[in-house]
């Protein structure tokens, strides 16, 4: 049976009808302040970032390298081609698909978790919300020297505790995941608990009142209360978070260097670019890694189809 908290929520009884009208005068003036506000940051990004990328572009289609710039010569799509055709791109590839799902996926539950517990308590509110930011506002290499030094197989402290002798965690592939994978989800999962938690305090608490006098278990309030009216603020955490892990950089280059299959798409336009000085090479790999990331945002922005009407409560 269907709940008084469902039926709101859902916006009433479905049924079917006329086509729904354009835009409302509401939505049109807030669309024209949404312009007003972030236009001007909007122009700075682009004045900023349009020369790196048209010139990465441009030297992607060039046979160039830094120790050689005499030889530069002009082979078109040809840097894409190597590129996509060799296996180390699609190791990389996937090796970048496997933290990003693994680390945003355990993120969003325990992220989730957490904006709960903070949007609930009462008593020393401030206190467990700064605990939690914590990990967030340390810098991410200062967190991967640490997460090194903890799993160092002669000096860290994981293997005294678990009495696991000299195991070596960053000489096997999915061992040093393991870990690179927990250094991701310690050092991020505040960020996607403080976008959550702004989403969770705009669920009406009314809905939350109705669905408890129609008898809704916990469980189902959080199914078909809590989290439809919040799948805008999900939309934008996963979006972050996911564009943020996929173009993970750090914490590879601290514990592994890349070594034993842990290279990830940005270490490898690192390495061509700046350590084999290719810069045709790299430059085709950074486009590469820039349109996979539009890939990412085209997606989640289409998968989720977030009606922001309903979000602002229009009719």
């Amino acid at each position: 049976m269907t709940t008084t908290a469902e039926r709101e929520a859902t916006g009433g009884t479905r049924h079917k009808g006329p086509a729904r009208p354009g835009l409302t005068d509401r939505a049109r003036s807030e669309r024209r302040l949404g312009w007003m506000l972030a236009g001007p940051a909007l122009a700075v990004m682009v004045a900023v970032t349009a020369y790196p990328i048209a010139n990465a572009l441009w030297l992607s289609l060039y046979s160039y390298r830094l120790t050689n710039p005499d030889d530069r010569r002009f082979i078109g799509l040809s840097n894409y081609l190597t590129v996509l055709t060799d296996s180390l791109w699609w190791q990389d590839f996937f090796t970048t698909l496997i933290i990003t799902v693994v680390t945003v996926s355990v993120e969003l539950v325990i992220g989730f978790a957490f904006a709960m517990v903070m949007h609930r308590i009462i008593w020393g509110r401030r206190t467990v919300r700064t605990s939690i930011l914590i990990p967030y506002g340390i810098i991410t290499v200062v967190s991967a020297f640490a997460w090194r030094y903890a799993f160092a197989s002669d000096s860290g402290f994981v293997n005294t505790w678990f009495n696991l002798g000299d195991f070596a965690w960053f000489d096997h592939r999915w061992s040093a995941l393991f870990v690179i994978c927990m250094s991701e989800i310690w050092k991020t999962t505040p960020f996607i608990s403080l976008l959550l938690l702004a989403g969770l305090a705009q669920v009406p608490e009314e809905l939350q009142e109705a669905a408890k006098v129609d008898g809704a278990t916990w469980w189902q309030r959080l199914w078909r209360v809590t989290i439809p009216n919040m799948k805008a603020a999900i939309m934008v955490a996963l979006l972050f978070r996911t564009l943020d892990a996929w173009r993970v950089f750090d914490n590879v280059f601290v514990m592994t260097g890349g070594a034993q299959g842990t290279e990830t798409l940005s270490f490898l336009t690192y390495r061509q670019t700046v350590t084999r000085t290719a810069l045709g090479i790299g430059s085709a790999v950074s486009v590469l890694l820039f349109l996979s990331v539009v890939a990412i945002a085209v997606i989640f922005i289409r998968g989720f189809r977030v009606d922001l009407s309903q979000v602002r409560g229009d009719k």
